[in-house]
């Protein structure tokens, strides 16, 4: 069977079984119960209960609940019910998070027209668009949404806006003539109309194709629910670390209980010493201290433009090593601008152009008078490409409003698709004067003379050959070229007669620029390691053309069209990806296609879009960003970071930020585990030699909690520092827990331990079990809030960075003012367990607790001095 652009009008209503005068109620019905109704499929949504009760899945919870009972059964209700609170504080979060997530489908529903106009057994109807049906006769005219897919058999000047499917703002002239093609680009199907267009022009009829689901955007729908979202690299990395603590607690929970069973303790006492390893070993604060170092980064790049959907992805920024970028409006300034006039064989840069020269005011005066755009300084009403006549009739302070009112229009003769002209009439000095702007190879059929700055005198073979030169070098640099000519009449109402025997005086080239921050940016993610690719439904020409102004195309790379890459294998795709840097007139699948080829290759790939059609691969890639301005609800909604100027180089910022976020939580990782690194080994060493528990669980979730939290959120917040954007993007396949990092993180822990067992021994020797305790809670407290500013960052701290973070000397300050308060007051005392100790006690605790400061800032400086040996 013949695609339905391949029919002709009549071979359409033959194949729906189609009168000129609609469907009957049979038909209607018949047409229902065969292809369905024009609705979307409703999402299902999971109720905010079971959403929530998920949260609890994590073995790491499975523990903590198990101490949580423990505790209760021991009669420490207290230990119980901070445990419980922050478990259920934590399932809250994780719960909010979930219900503020996908609205995509319910977005496309809301894209369908309201109602639409149809011819129904010789009546025209205005019925709901879910009512629509497959077989319809559909009328539209200018200002109607299009309510479904369907095959244009009428057409007056009918033009289309198309962007939400295709990405491209201009709009399309639709014609009813067939194609002979078998595999054209949606952008390129200008004999059919789709659901979400708009018409901006004219009026037509269409026979309707494909409804909801059949549609396409019903196929764009579907495309969406089967997008994966991809998890961050960093969620990845801690569900594995959470995995293999999980085990390591076991295996050394384990471990405890047998030696404690081994000495004699009683079976809940040795249960209770086993469970205060699994509590000390399990950093209960990390993930909501992730969250919060992500919500702080979200604000951070919210003032730079990038609003951030999906909490997790601003770490994903840090990895990113492939950009997908749309072109309009995100590389480019998403107008129409003249970039070169063409008058009497010279080509004229916009700015060279003189008022007094009498061609270059000529021509402009055409723009401004052969077109019907206006702007003001709150609207550009207009087709873009008269829009951008006006703004160069601004250039030179011609307003067109007053050009128009001093040289009002008499008559004039529409664009029209078939013809491909615009024609006006108005006096000018006395005369009728008709000015004709279109195609140029259609004027230069049409035209029988030129004007050179000699005057007007009989086109030659020469003159045209200089035309066609000109244009096919302008057109090969991406350029859309409008041809002028003009001619004298005696009438006073224009006829298709009139367009003939004119007089061709110039060109005019425009462009959607790039912006002029986008070839710093591209130049930027280059140096970071970071490939940009433009992926646009322009045509192949204009978009090699801007991504060779920009640097995205080199030497060496390649552009494919959509077409193209239409029947190659996965595999096929895979290999050919590296090499193309354009690709043009692409589909939906075609963008779901490329970024999971970058996928497969091991790559972090971040997508841009702005349209319905941009949405699948919005969700498919490990970052979507949706444009904020010119963006749909659907791309937004698709999406996990919004540009609010839908500008390239806020991404590379973003980027910038992400992988100083990164490095931040990394850090805040570290300091997290290397403290509850040196509460394993302390309460290890007490099992292994004999001693009793030096903490009470409350200890340490006290520890875990409050004066670790404080400390890690600030280090969250560090200022970017160093040449973040000279890195490559790190290897998100590469753990956050590396060799490297664990062994940093056991040393460090160690230093701590020793202090914190030191502080017992002279607690156990002065007061008792009760003092000991006492004092390695206190001093593992605090030697833990005073690492904080170890972590901060891998070098060694300068008389420069030392006061970079105000926020640490915060956190210290507080954590120092909660552990005093747990210490000296009584009521805080019997809560926590708490032995009270004497000045010399308490002098001792500070004491040892600036020893891990020491130590690890001259390992820095030794380690540094070794690598620059």
């Amino acid at each position: 069977m013949k695609n339905f652009y391949q029919m002709s009008p009549e071979e359409t209503k033959v194949y729906f079984k189609v009168q000129d005068v609609g469907l009957t109620k049979e038909q209607v019905r018949e047409s229902i119960e065969k292809h369905g109704e024009n609705k979307l499929e409703e999402v299902k949504s999971v109720h905010p209960m079971v959403v929530f009760l998920s949260q609890f899945k994590d073995f790491l919870v499975w523990i903590l609940l198990v101490a949580a009972i423990v505790s209760a059964v021991m009669g420490k209700l207290e230990s119980t019910l901070v445990i419980i609170a922050v478990l259920i504080l934590n399932a809250i979060l994780g719960t909010v998070q979930h219900v503020k997530a996908e609205q995509s489908l319910k977005s496309l529903k809301a894209l369908s027209s309201p109602s639409a106009k149809v011819m129904r057994e010789g009546q025209i109807m205005e019925i709901p668009s879910a009512e629509v049906v497959v077989g319809d006769i559909l009328i539209v005219d200018a200002g109607d949404f299009i309510a479904a897919d369907g095959r244009l058999i009428e057409s007056s000047s009918l033009q289309l806006n198309e962007s939400a499917l295709t990405g491209e703002s201009v709009s399309v002239d639709k014609m009813i003539e067939p194609i002979h093609k078998e595999h054209v680009a949606l952008g390129d199907q200008v004999n059919m109309l789709f659901s979400s267009s708009y018409v901006t022009y004219g009026r037509g009829k269409a026979v309707i194709t494909a409804v909801g689901t059949q549609s396409e955007i019903g196929r764009i729908a579907t495309l969406l629910k089967s997008a994966k979202e991809k998890s961050t690299p960093l969620q990845r990395n801690l569900d594995q670390f959470g995995k293999k603590l999980a085990l390591f607690i076991i295996m050394i929970s384990a471990l405890v209980f047998g030696l404690s069973m081994y000495r004699g303790t009683g079976v809940m006492d040795s249960m209770m010493f086993a469970i205060s390893l699994a509590v000390a070993a399990i950093p209960e604060a990390l993930s909501s201290i992730v969250t919060i170092v992500l919500a702080l980064g979200t604000r951070k790049l919210a003032d730079q433009n990038a609003i951030i959907r999906k909490l997790h992805s601003v770490e994903s920024l840090g990895s990113v090593s492939i950009i997908c970028s749309d072109k309009t409006g995100t590389l480019t300034q998403n107008k129409m601008k003249v970039q070169h006039i063409y008058t009497d064989g010279e080509l004229v840069d916009v700015a060279a152009i003189d008022k007094e020269d009498k061609l270059h005011y000529k021509l402009v005066m055409a723009g401004l008078l052969c077109s019907d755009a206006v702007t003001t300084e709150d609207k550009r009403i207009g087709d873009p490409t008269e829009i951008a006549l006006v703004d160069l009739g601004e250039n030179l302070h011609l307003d067109e409003l007053v050009v128009r009112e001093s040289i009002p229009r008499l008559s004039e003769l529409p664009f029209d698709s078939d013809r491909k002209l615009m024609t006006t009439l108005q006096h000018i000095d006395g005369e009728a004067i008709v000015f004709t702007k279109g195609a140029i190879d259609v004027l230069l059929k049409r035209s029988k003379f030129i004007e050179t700055k000699d005057g007007v005198r009989p086109i030659e073979e020469a003159d045209i050959i200089a035309y066609e030169k000109i244009n096919h070098s302008l057109s090969d640099q991406g350029l859309r070229v409008l041809a002028f000519a003009w001619r004298k009449v005696d009438e006073s109402t224009l006829t298709l007669e009139h367009e003939d025997e004119m007089i061709l005086f110039g060109l005019v080239a425009m462009m959607d620029p790039p912006r002029e921050e986008s070839a710093a940016a591209v130049e930027d993610c280059i140096k970071a390691g970071i490939k940009p690719i433009m992926i646009t439904g322009d045509h192949k020409i204009t978009a090699s053309a801007i991504a060779r102004q920009i640097g995205i195309l080199r030497d060496g790379d390649m552009a494919y069209e959509g077409a193209e890459i239409e029947d190659l294998t996965e595999a096929e795709l895979i290999q050919l990806v590296p090499s193309v840097s354009v690709y043009a007139r692409v589909s939906p699948e075609h963008k779901i296609r490329i970024v999971s080829a970058w996928q497969s290759l091991g790559h972090i790939v971040a997508m841009t879009g702005d349209g319905v059609n941009d949405a699948p691969a919005l969700k498919q890639a490990d970052i979507g960003i949706a444009m904020g301005i010119t963006g749909t609800e659907v791309a937004k909604d698709a999406a996990s970071m919004v540009l609010t100027d839908d500008n390239f180089s806020t991404i590379v910022k973003a980027i910038n930020n992400g992988r100083s976020i990164y490095d931040n939580i990394k850090n805040a990782v570290k300091f997290l585990l290397s403290g509850n690194t040196a509460g394993i080994l302390a309460v290890l060493y007490a099992s292994v030699v004999g001693l009793q528990a030096p903490f009470a669980p409350v200890h340490l979730l006290f520890i875990n909690l409050l004066t670790d939290s404080l400390p890690a959120i600030a280090i969250g917040v560090e200022p970017a520092h160093g040449q973040l954007m000279k890195r490559k993007p790190r290897d998100a396949s590469k753990p956050i827990l590396d060799r490297a990092f664990g062994i940093e993180v056991l040393l460090e822990g160690i230093v701590i331990a020793t202090v914190t067992m030191t502080a017992y021994y002279l607690g156990l020797n002065q007061g008792g079990h009760g003092v000991a305790m006492t004092m390695a809670f206190a001093t593992l407290s605090l030697s833990r809030l005073v690492h904080g500013i170890n972590c901060r960052m891998d070098e060694p701290l300068t008389f420069k960075t030392l006061f970079m973070n105000p926020f640490t000397y915060l956190a210290l300050i507080l954590g120092i003012v909660l552990l005093g308060s747990v210490l000296l007051l009584k009521p805080l005392q019997g809560i926590f367990e708490i032995s009270p100790l004497s000045i010399s006690q308490l002098t001792s605790i500070g004491i040892l607790s600036l020893v891990p400061l020491v130590v690890v800032q001259l390992g820095k400086h030794v380690q540094k001095s070794l690598l620059h040996k």
